[in-house]
């Protein structure tokens, strides 16, 4: 049985009360239809009681509960309320979502990124339902005067047997709102879960594929206008002229001016990575006009720093890899010794380009700045850095700034970093009027905060047996030092050393799906495989020899290694096993395996690549995932197909570079990513059901497969790939 405390007080728990009224008609909407039928308008509770700040009840029962993190399309805005019904006992058809204003007194980790929305946010809203629960079965007893112990609650109907006495939670709400906040809540046991487990379709399907507005790019409010920027060609370039006055007779447009985005006082947060001090902005009646007005301009930029290449990039990080570290980031062992000794060496090096986000949804960003407060609405992963560095911007108290959450048509980590909404507070506050700022895919594109770019150095030592004795690995990337030294194979190797390394450039790096992992992964597992063949082993049967050995004698501190062999170990077999793996090609498919640890998951895949034609063809993939309790299956196994096409695609086709600080592919036409015929035909996914607290699950399946990916080419083709894109080594996929 499972107790916990309790950590909001009930005034937190009110205080949600003012922000969270409205949207009930667009809540049935989203619920059951895109337009409300006349029984659901006449359904609609005559009153609202706030229950705690996840939920209020309406008098004829129906249940609003709120979401409160940003929906980038991880579906966190159907799980969440999942968990909380789950605990609350409601039906699932008689629950309303609503997304939950910015609000971090009463909300947790307001933020989509890292895949932690559910682990982090798990108990909170279990608590939340449960202490909702608690309240109305509190108000039950009290008004049939019975024992609360004696009260069950059963899709959203309160009864006590005995006295024979049943009622709705609308019959209760009022009352339940009035009763105190329990110190402590008793939670479900999970093989008592009734949603959480189960199928549950998206709470926005049915305005997505009719085209309701629903992402910030489909704002529009009375007196807005269009806002357009002009950022500099290079990185490593600077504003200094345009002809404003040619522009600013354009039909449609209201101004053309350049705008310091950050001032030298502003406080940036960590989000501002990859903001640009100083643009142009250009305003008018739409974004045509806009478009044409920025066609028109002639800006003329100068050099401030360095104007960085790809070629230089690549023989930076070459020179940083032959290079040694004073102080290795973990050493086991006497690595020196080991390889001295070892039978048979083997060193690789691996190298991934920028990659650029390419989110559906281009950036974009309401506002609507006056004198005495500041509105805000739009797709950012971040929002409350972003009302941090706003404040600071704009002179402005936190609590005279309203950020509301859009939905966001992909984020993939872009959106972390919100400087397009500094952007367009900027521009509104100079206007002095509401405006939207849109980017175009260009904008996009070259002014991104790119996926860095890496390059690692791979060398293992075998012994006679093919056992493996010694393993040291260098990497380094674009401002970024890209290993993680406490991962697999650390612990399961006696002699093992990692060394990182970060070269500084101008061009602007941040999060990309699967920060590090999304490179590193790839990497590792291509270069185990050929370790394994080296030793005369089969690979699943060489990692779990590996895997093995930190269960039943782990080399250095165990508790400093970061994953669980046990865990990892558990996927694998489970993947050999449904792929029906055997070392050999099966139905003349040539196959590749992979295991990874991320974002506190594992996942292991097994990817077949038809070899009939010149062109492999991957033709399926296993996916076997342990990552704790699955709240939505139908969810997951979009998030894993996702990470799977996600990974294929960039690994094999994508990159960006760079000549004289200026990005090479501005759109995609030659910005290449996967297209339908390149996918997968079939994906199959499987989840350890283990009855762990769910860890993380939007990015864990997209690091492994590229790996896997390189191993089934090298099995097809007899080529090993070292470098992505993969399609630039050798066009074998198509």
């Amino acid at each position: 049985m499972t107790f916990i405390k309790t950590t909001y007080n009930r005034r937190s728990f009110l205080k949600s009360g003012s922000l969270a009224g409205g949207g009930m008609i667009l809540g049935f909407s989203w619920l059951a239809s895109c337009k409300p039928t006349p029984e659901q308008v006449s359904n609609i509770p005559k009153e609202w009681f706030d229950i705690n700040s996840f939920l209020k009840i309406g008098d004829n029962g129906m249940v609003t509960i709120m979401s409160p993190n940003p929906e980038i399309g991880q579906n966190v805005k159907t799980s969440m309320p999942m968990i909380v019904a789950d605990e609350l006992g409601v039906d699932w058809k008689n629950v309303i979502v609503e997304q939950a204003p910015l609000n971090t007194d009463i909300f947790q980790r307001q933020l989509a990124g890292g895949s932690q929305s559910i682990r982090v946010g798990w108990s909170g809203l279990r608590m939340a339902g449960a202490t909702a629960r608690h309240m109305l079965v509190a108000a039950a007893a009290d008004t049939w005067q019975v024992d609360a112990s004696e009260i069950t609650v059963v899709a959203g109907v309160i009864s006590h047997t005995a006295s024979n006495n049943s009622a709705g939670f609308g019959d209760m709400a009022s009352k339940a709102a009035t009763m105190p906040v329990p110190e402590e809540v008793k939670l479900k046991e999970t093989n008592d879960f009734d949603i959480i487990g189960t199928d549950r379709r998206n709470v926005d399907g049915p305005n997505i594929i009719t085209g309701k507005p629903l992402f910030g790019i489909d704002i529009q409010e009375e007196g807005m206008m269009i806002a357009m920027i002009v950022h500099p060609p290079a990185f490593g370039m600077t504003y200094k002229s345009m002809n404003a006055d040619a522009v600013k007779s354009m039909p449609g447009i209201k101004d053309v001016f350049p705008i310091d985005v950050y001032k030298d006082d502003t406080e940036k947060q960590w989000s501002d990575a990859g903001g640009i001090d100083k643009l142009v902005a250009i305003v008018g009646e739409s974004t045509w006009q806009c478009m044409q007005a920025k066609k028109a301009l002639n800006v003329e930029w100068e050099e401030s720093s360095a104007l960085e290449s790809t070629e230089g990039h690549d023989a930076a990080l070459t020179k940083l890899l032959n290079t040694s570290s004073k102080q290795p980031a973990r050493k086991d062992g006497n690595v020196a010794s080991a390889f001295k000794k070892a039978d048979k060496v083997i060193e690789r090096t691996y190298s991934a380009p920028f990659l650029a986000h390419n989110t559906m949804e281009p950036m974009n960003f309401y506002a609507d700045v006056t004198a005495e407060r500041a509105l805000f609405n739009g797709p950012i992963q971040t929002p409350e850095f972003l009302e941090k560095t706003l404040a600071s911007r704009l002179g402005m108290p936190v609590e005279k700034i309203d950020i509301k959450m859009s939905r966001m048509g992909g984020g993939f980590g872009r959106r972390l970093y919100g400087t397009f909404g500094v952007e367009a507070a900027v521009i509104s506050q100079h206007m002095k009027a509401p405006i939207k700022l849109v980017y175009t895919r260009e904008d996009d594109m070259t002014q991104g905060t790119y996926r860095p770019t890496y390059k690692v150095k791979y060398k293992a030592g075998l012994d006679k047996e093919g056992n493996l004795i010694a393993w040291h690995v260098k990497g380094a990337g674009s401002n970024d030092d890209l290993l993680f030294e406490n991962r697999f194979p650390a612990g399961a190797v006696d002699n093992y050393l990692a060394e990182k390394f970060s070269l500084e450039t101008n061009v602007t790096t941040g999060a990309w799906r699967a920060p590090r992992s999304n490179f590193v992964a790839g990497a590792e597992q291509a270069f185990l495989d050929e370790v394994a063949e080296t030793a005369g082993k089969d690979p699943i049967e060489f990692r779990l020899e590996l895997f093995d050995r930190a269960i039943k004698n782990p080399v250095g501190e165990p508790e400093k290694n970061d994953y669980d062999p046990v865990r990892y170990a558990g996927v694998l077999k489970l993947v050999r096993d449904k792929a029906g793996w055997d070392g050999s090609k099966k139905n003349g498919a040539a196959r590749g395996v992979s295991a990874y640890y991320c974002h506190n998951s594992y996942v292991a895949q097994v990817l077949d690549l038809a070899t009939d034609t010149k062109s492999p063809k991957v033709t399926k993939v296993w996916c076997a995932v342990d990552c704790g309790i699955v709240i939505n299956p139908m969810a997951a196994k979009n998030q894993i197909e996702g990470g799977i096409i996600d990974g294929i695609g960039h690994a094999t086709y994508s990159e960006m570079t760079f000549e004289d600080g200026k990005p090479q592919h501005k759109n995609f036409d030659t910005y290449r990513l996967i297209r339908h015929k390149e996918a997968p035909k079939e994906i199959e996914s499987f989840f350890v059901d283990n009855g762990i607290d769910p860890t993380g699950l939007g990015e864990p399946s997209l690091p492994p497969i590229i790996g896997a990916l390189a191993n089934a080419l090298y099995k097809a083709t007899g080529q090993r790939h070292y470098n992505q894109p993969f399609i630039t080594e050798k066009s074998v996929i198509g």
